[in-house]
């Protein structure tokens, strides 16, 4: 018991609705890492894609966040190099959603399909913090956002591992996606 709830805490704790302000950054190790959790948004893709990787299991947890960490350091470049995407905040917000339902459904889905989803996630996430990097600093400011995002997806697979009963874990991501339906009514 004392488990869920530590769960259910850090999935309500407040935070601001979305990290993406558009204002600078300070650089360096220590912004970077400060980053992700900092906004609602990416807490729950992070910890999603974790809870998905330890559902699903086997090569999954580790090529789950590997897949959406490679991307994000890609989408970083990509913006830091002045390249824009379309629809970054949509997708991001999109991707809170999606993945909140495939934890909420324990979607098994193939690796061939699972990686490039959340690799898509991630190259969208790496490239809002790219966007966003005013300056010098990037390659420590990269670090901080990859190390944070990285234990942010332990601890979904530890959850997942930890948390003997399923039903909790799948109505942590129904509530991640409600919570991100609710969010993008309000915006």
């Amino acid at each position: 018991m004392r488990r869920v709830l530590t769960l259910a805490a850090l999935l309500t704790a407040p935070v601001p609705a979305l990290a993406h302000t558009g204002a600078d950054h300070l650089h360096g190790f220590a912004a970077g890492f400060l980053h992700p959790v900092g906004g609602l948004d990416h807490v729950l893709a992070m910890v999603a894609v974790g809870l998905w990787a330890g559902l699903i299991g086997g090569r999954a947890a580790w090529a789950l966040p590997a897949g959406f960490l490679g991307a994000m350091a890609v989408g970083f470049g990509v913006a830091a190099g002045g390249l824009g995407l379309p629809m970054v905040e949509a997708g991001i917000l999109a991707s809170v959603i999606v993945l909140g339902a495939l934890v909420a459904a324990s979607a098994r889905l193939s690796l061939a399909v699972a990686v490039p989803l959340v690799a898509l996630f991630g190259l969208l996430h790496g490239h809002a913090h790219g966007t966003e990097l005013a300056g010098q600093g990037a390659v420590g400011y990269a670090a901080g956002f990859l190390a944070a995002t990285a234990a942010l997806h332990g601890l979904g697979i530890l959850a997942a591992w930890q948390v003997t009963n399923r039903l909790v874990l799948r109505v942590a991501g129904g509530a991640t996606a409600a919570l991100m339906l609710v969010v993008a009514g309000l915006g």
